[in-house]
C-alpha cells in the first residue's frame, strides 16, 4: 500500500477497517490515546434501522450503508479542523472508501485483516455487541482488499493485539512524524 502524503495544512484521518471482531475499536482506542487523538466509533454512527438489520441477522445492504458512511466522513471530516481523528468503520468495499474519500480526500487505512475461523472465535467470544457471528461470511463475501491508489497498510492480527499496534504504530511514524497529537 502507498505511504502517506498527508496535506499538512488539515489533521490526519486514520480509518480502522475490516470485517466486524477483528478488533478495529480495541486497536482504534489504543491509537488514540496514546496520540490524544479524536476517536470516533464508527458504530455509534449507525442509524437504529440500520443496528435493528443486523440484529436480526440481516446483512446491511450499499442503500442502508450509504447514509451511515457519509454521517460518519463528515463527522471526520468537521473533527480534522481541530484535531486528528481515528475512526472504525468496516469499508468493506472500495465504493465505501470512497464515500469516506470524499469528505476526507487523503484519509488513510489500516486494514485488520485474519482468517475467517479466527475471526468467528474472536465474536464467539466477545458480548454485548449486535453484530451475530452469522452475518460474518457476508462481511467475507463483501470485503473488498484496499485498492493501489488507497493510502493504508494491511496488518494480519493473528499475531496479537500487541503485534498489532506495534505494526499500526510504525504506519503511522512512517506516515507523518508526529502522528496525530503526540
Amino acid at each position: 500500500m502507498k505511504n502517506m502524503d498527508l496535506d499538512k495544512s488539515s489533521n490526519p484521518v486514520f480509518v480502522v477497517m475490516g470485517v466486524s471482531g477483528t478488533g478495529k475499536t480495541t486497536l482504534a482506542t489504543a491509537l488514540a490515546e496514546k496520540h490524544h487523538c479524536k476517536f470516533l466509533e464508527g458504530d455509534d454512527f449507525h442509524p437504529q434501522e440500520n443496528i435493528d438489520i443486523m440484529s436480526s441477522g440481516r446483512s446491511l445492504t450499499d442503500e442502508n450503508r450509504m447514509p451511515w458512511l457519509k454521517e460518519l466522513s463528515l463527522a471526520a471530516a468537521s473533527h480534522r479542523r481541530n484535531e486528528a481523528v481515528v475512526v472504525t468503520c468496516s469499508s468493506l468495499k472500495a465504493i465505501y472508501r470512497d464515500e469516506i474519500r470524499r469528505q476526507v480526500p487523503d484519509v488513510a487505512f489500516i486494514h485488520l485483516e485474519g482468517s475467517f475461523d479466527y475471526v468467528a472465535q474472536l465474536m464467539s467470544q466477545r458480548e454485548g455487541h449486535f453484530m451475530p457471528v452469522s452475518l460474518l461470511q457476508s462481511q467475507f463475501d463483501a470485503l473488498v482488499s484496499l485498492q493501489s491508489e488507497e493510502k493504508g497498510i494491511v496488518i494480519s492480527i493473528e499475531n496479537g493485539i500487541d503485534a498489532v499496534l506495534r505494526e499500526a504504530e510504525a504506519f503511522l511514524a512512517d506516515n507523518r512524524n508526529a502522528a496525530c497529537g503526540s
